[in-house]
């Protein structure tokens, strides 16, 4: 595994501006805090923090900080902010590393091979979760998990509990039976099912009108009949 080291100096200032000039000569402000030591602020080397995460270990990656006046110290990426638009780095957490203290942290989990779910029986293979929390040793901290998808059937399920997980170094967090990937069926019923009621529903929408039509004649055909029995009453009334 590669070393990294980042390299540091405190910082005095503080505020939007002191941030601003920090950053044009190529460092970015930061805080190293954790332990049994009081909070450091600094300017670390930008470039050097963004090698670390493009690293294979990521944010997981442990590394030594050389601060300017102070001892080096074995520290971890806590917390970062990206610029939205440019992508550049606007701040960073350094947490310190007790190499035997346990700690916990989220390890990512990568699959391959193509399911038989998919490729037999016409399945969709979905990735429901993509990382697991751990509690372990720092030395003892996982890259990735990668596992063989393969032999997935629809209806199977990759869980946490299936990942290759040394019990005797690594605790696991997350819940062995949380659901990381699974081969599906595309439902194709609701999706004919849909059509139908909508036609359904076109065929229905004439009803009312012909109701409503139907009444309003009946009415009308009632009030030919009042008028047409009138004269025959007065009729009958004359004769009298």
């Amino acid at each position: 595994m590669e070393a990294f080291v980042v390299e540091a100096a405190p910082r005095e200032e503080r505020g939007k501006h002191a941030a601003r000039r920090t950053r044009r000569t190529g460092q970015v402000p930061a805080v190293l805090y954790g332990g049994k030591h009081e909070p450091i602020a600094m300017a670390v080397n930008a470039r050097q923090i963004a090698r670390i995460l493009r690293s294979e270990t990521g944010h997981n990656t442990i590394f030594t900080v050389q601060i300017s006046g102070h001892k080096d110290e074995r520290a971890m990426l806590k917390d970062w902010q990206v610029d939205p638009v440019s992508g550049a780095l606007l701040h960073v957490d350094l947490l310190r590393i007790a190499m035997d203290v346990r700690m916990r942290v989220k390890v990512p989990v990568h699959t391959f091979g193509e399911p038989e779910g998919v490729k037999l029986q016409g399945g969709i293979f979905e990735m429901v979760t993509r990382e697991v929390e751990l509690e372990c040793l720092p030395a003892d901290i996982p890259e990735e998990f990668k596992v063989d998808v393969s032999g997935l059937t629809i209806g199977k399920q990759l869980r946490a509990a299936d990942l290759p997980i040394d019990p005797n170094k690594i605790k696991l967090v997350t819940d062995p039976q949380r659901v990381l990937a699974h081969v599906v069926v595309l439902k194709k019923e609701e999706e004919v099912a849909a059509p139908e009621a909508a036609a359904v529903a076109t065929e229905a929408a004439p009803a009312e009108p012909e109701v409503i039509k139907k009444g309003k004649k009946e009415v009308e055909e009632g009030e030919e009949g009042a008028e047409a029995e009138k004269p025959e009453k007065e009729k009958k009334g004359k004769e009298k």
